[in-house]
């Protein structure tokens, strides 16, 4: 019997079927949506709350006990995402009508200031610019979009534990499934330490930042400076963008309460701590080749956005992230890490 003659692939049609596999990935993601972004979502929050986890059960700690702690911080830390994400978007929405007469008397005292200088604008255009329900639609979407998947905390909490537990039995299975198990070990503990590194100093540096813009708004008498700083601290996982997208509700609505000088000082603040917190400080603790170029930042925002909905573009880019730091792992896809980076230096290992 003579031995069958396997055909063999032109590289045009290697590349084809590539694209036409991505292109089945990708809509089955975003057609598994609902299914899969509230997974996502618990992997982003195991892999926050694994190192206290461990770091609790290595002072001696049992698992269960260090477990219990673990998800009594995640039931407070929801609670008080529910309680001002839901009790501000009411308020805000009760609100509204107000907010709106205030920015058309001020938007009609802007153009008497033009016209003085015979300077003649449209003032329907401008009016239906300055809405502030339109301008605050994206920040509002993406906390909806959060707002519906507390109700699934239910899931996504069982996700978390069954994840963390799994993850404390990992190294285990791994060491008898595989032949030469120490090699890959090394390497998931690498990629494991560098999205635990990331991952933990993002969210501190957002953490900061969403408290520094809450206090600062706070001071200036801005409405709902709790709600603004949780989305100063979300949209901080996005950087550049991020911060500009954050600042546009609340400036707009220093316009409304205490007209243009109140929306510089509103202004003035964001900028201030963004670029403290992320040009000067998150840099410093978080080294080079731990960043994204602002195009892959811009495409990953609008390519996760578009499969996942609203959360997707939270999670953006900590999944392009975690991706470059997978790609950074090996040799073979180094060079791929490095042209979604920032600089020509490949992602450093944690010491």
């Amino acid at each position: 019997m003579s031995d069958s003659v396997q055909p063999r692939l032109t590289p045009t049609l290697r590349v084809l079927l590539t694209l036409a596999s991505v292109v089945i990935l990708i809509a089955g993601m975003r057609a598994a949506a609902p299914l899969l972004t509230p997974f996502l979502l618990a992997i982003f929050i195991a892999v926050l709350t694994a190192p206290p986890l461990f770091w609790l059960r290595d002072r001696g700690m049992p698992t269960w006990a260090a477990m219990v702690i673990v998800i009594l911080v995640l039931l407070a830390a929801g609670g008080l995402l529910a309680a001002i994400i839901g009790g501000s978007l009411n308020t805000f929405t009760a609100n509204l009508p107000e907010y709106e007469a205030s920015l058309k008397q001020q938007v009609g005292q802007w153009f008497a200031w033009l016209e003085g200088f015979g300077l003649r604008v449209p003032r329907d255009a401008f009016t239906n610019l300055l809405d502030p329900a339109k301008a605050m639609r994206l920040a509002g979407q993406m906390l909806s979009g959060l707002g519906g998947l507390l109700a699934n905390a239910f899931l996504i909490l069982l996700t978390v534990i069954f994840l963390l537990f799994e993850a404390s039995q990992l190294p285990g299975k791994l060491r008898a499934a595989l032949k030469k198990p120490e090699r890959s070990l090394d390497k998931l503990d690498s990629i494991a330490v560098n999205i635990n590194r990331y991952t933990a100093i993002k969210a501190g540096t957002s953490l900061l930042t969403g408290l520094g813009v809450a206090v600062w708004l706070w001071v200036l008498g801005v409405d709902f400076p709790l709600l603004w700083g949780l989305v100063a601290f979300l949209l901080n996982f996005v950087p550049n963008i991020g911060s500009i997208i954050a600042a546009i509700p609340a400036v707009l609505l220093a316009v409304v309460q205490f007209g243009l000088g109140g929306a510089l000082w509103t202004a003035l603040g964001y900028l201030l701590i963004n670029t403290f917190v992320g040009n000067w400080l998150e840099p410093r603790i978080m080294g080079r080749g731990l960043g994204l170029s602002t195009l892959v930042v811009f495409v990953s925002l609008v390519f996760w956005g578009w499969v996942l909905g609203p959360v997707g573009m939270f999670l953006s880019v900590p999944l392009t992230m975690t991706l470059k730091i997978a790609l950074d792992s090996s040799p073979e896809t180094r060079p791929l890490a490095v042209l979604l980076g920032s600089d020509a230096d490949p992602v450093k290992e944690a010491a």
